[in-house]
């Protein structure tokens, strides 16, 4: 009877598997190799998808499928991503396709949209993106972008402010045909526009000093192409011919430092290279002097430009930096000062937009006139200027980073998946989440940060603690979330196990729970192997209880994710500046 039943069974089976229909499969076709030195693969198709690995330059995955700009890969085992296309190469049947004829474009959705020097809203702000204005995307997080954008650089914006498309260099394209009919060079701040009128469209801005090749002029204004695009700008603060203005004859005198942190660049432009700073009070004889901008000797053997309006040097008043130059206010109820510091009386508030003539440069404050003819002063690193130079930059979190050594630990791992949320939330991804989105905080401040992990594998503990020896840290910093079979148990605790460590205990939790407004479970001695063998300055953050559903759901939102890591970004930076 069971051998009867059993080849009943077989027979129905083959039936079914000839004669109906089967659900389409989509079979690989070739396989990718990474092209670039890093590269995100994500969950879905998007980078609004959450980050499940990195990956390296030649590595090699077979492809499951594509689906517009992206393509789903295979990783290790029975585990899938989604990678861009114009990061990878595509091989079939043995040749190489070229995907690279396509390539991430976007714009920014709003007007006045913030580029900040680091994906946060602690960074500074280092310029604005106009409407529709073109960026390129160099590299994300949940939360921010890095994008490069013509006349600011390099910089973070708020992804949400970002709309993606597709360009492909193969689409039809009118030629450029227009033939420069000289160049120039840009007397002061200018802004770029879309029309050759006042009233135009900006577009960018360009700063003092910057070289543009000209193509027609109309009436007052020319028609001058930057980083390949094409714009009008008027022809009042254009030097024709492409020649810088002359040395100015300060060359030889002793110039002191005004702002609190001040970039050497490597040559006489804001868009050139970082490769040092100086600070408020250093002294320098000026090599030589272009465009406003001074050649000093800034370290033994090692020369650079930096922005001469803040300098003060022999016989020259700051007022002739400061000729013609205007304040913007950025932020609703700034307050406008007596006297040049934070504890003078306050003349009045202004709100964003309001405008101001500069009257002078008083060490990190402008001296500005009011609309009644008197004077006030305003704090220079909380206004953007035209004219003569940017705003003044304050010396914030990042200056306290600079330089540092920090090792940030994402617990568990690969086999070690952790506890295991109501919700299913495995805590090694969480804290994976966690450290990355803290390491783009901390590299942006100039820190040095190596992540113990930086995918889903397994690191024994003392491997874990001896990349802090070996990277000499000056913090080690692991991260996990917690869990207890009682479900109603929430909130965040700190462990020290030294008593060294105790400082920095206090400053990463008191910031941390304070910006995220988690219950708090105090500071405690815990006897946890990444701070008891560790020699040098260590804390294990426990970021939450993932065993209780409500705080389960907290602990995942992206807006709870920015900011457990802006807290730990700036307990990190208290340490440093209090130590």
């Amino acid at each position: 009877m069971i051998k009867r039943f059993n080849l009943l069974v077989i027979c129905f089976t083959l039936f079914f598997a000839v004669f109906l229909p089967q659900e389409k499969s989509v079979a690989a076709t070739g396989s990718v190799t990474i092209a670039e030195s890093t590269v995100n693969i994500r969950s879905g198709p998007s980078l609004s998808y959450q980050l499940v690995k990195q990956v390296k330059k030649g590595e090699k995955f077979t492809i499951i499928k594509e689906q517009g700009d992206w393509i789903q890969i295979q990783l290790s085992g029975s585990k899938s991503g989604w990678v861009a296309n114009w990061v990878v190469t595509k091989s079939a049947n043995g040749s190489t396709i070229t995907t690279s004829n396509k390539k991430s474009a976007a714009q920014a959705n709003t007007n006045q949209l913030r580029v900040r020097s680091g994906p946060g809203t602690s960074f500074r702000i280092i310029g604005y993106l106009s409407k529709g204005q073109a960026v390129t995307v160099l590299d994300d997080n949940e939360n921010w972008l890095k994008i490069s954008a013509s006349s600011i650089g390099e910089g973070w914006v708020a992804r949400e402010y970002i709309d993606f498309k597709t360009t492909t260099s193969n689409s039809s394209k009118e030629e450029d045909t227009s033939i420069s009919i000289g160049t120039g060079i840009v007397t002061d701040t200018l802004n770029m526009r879309k029309e050759p009128s006042a009233t135009g469209t900006v577009i960018g801005k360009l700063a003092k000093g910057t070289s543009v090749s000209i193509y027609s002029k109309k009436n007052n204004w020319l028609e001058i192409k930057y980083r390949d695009q094409k714009a009008w700008v008027s022809a009042d603060y254009v030097q024709m011919g492409n020649q810088s203005q002359p040395s100015n004859t300060n060359a030889g005198s002793i110039g002191t430092v005004t702002a609190s942190n001040l970039s050497v660049r490597s040559s006489s432009s804001l868009n050139a290279e970082i490769i040092g700073s100086v600070s408020k009070g250093q002294k320098f004889t000026i090599l030589d002097e272009v465009n406003n901008w001074v050649k000093i000797e800034f370290q033994p053997g090692k020369i650079g430009w930096a922005a001469g309006w803040y300098f003060n040097k022999d016989k020259e008043s700051s007022s002739s930096l400061t000729k013609n130059s205007r304040i913007t206010i950025l932020h609703d109820g700034t307050n406008i000062r007596k006297d040049p510091s934070v504890q003078s009386n306050v003349l009045l508030r202004a709100n964003e937009g309001e405008s101001f003539p500069i009257k002078s440069l008083s060490n990190d404050w402008y001296e500005i006139i009011l609309p009644n003819g008197t004077t006030g002063y305003i704090a220079g690193w909380i206004v953007s200027t035209n004219g003569t130079g940017p705003g003044i930059d304050k010396q914030g979190a990042e200056g306290h980073l600079k330089y540092k050594t920090i090792v940030i630990d994402p617990g568990h791992g690969g086999i070690d998946t952790g506890a295991t949320g109501t919700g299913g939330t495995l805590e090694k991804e969480l804290t994976l989440r966690t450290a990355q989105l803290l390491s783009d905080k901390l590299k942006a401040a100039g820190a040095n940060v190596f992540l113990t992990r930086s995918s889903d594998s397994y690191l024994p503990l003392p491997s874990r603690v001896r990349m802090a020896s070996v990277h000499q840290t000056d913090a080690f910093i692991s991260l996990h979330y917690d869990s207890s079979i009682d479900r109603n148990i929430r909130g965040m605790t700190a462990y020290y196990y030294h008593s060294y460590q105790k400082k920095l205990a206090e400053s990463v939790y008191y910031s941390t729970n304070a910006q995220t407004k988690l219950k708090s479970r105090g500071i405690r001695s815990g006897d946890y192997h990444v701070v008891r063998e560790n020699k040098r300055q260590a804390v294990l953050m426990e970021l939450g209880y993932i065993s209780n559903s409500a705080e389960e759901m907290t602990l995942t939102s992206g807006q709870f994710q920015e900011s457990v890591a802006t807290g730990l970004y700036n307990g990190l930076a208290t340490y440093f500046k209090e130590k």
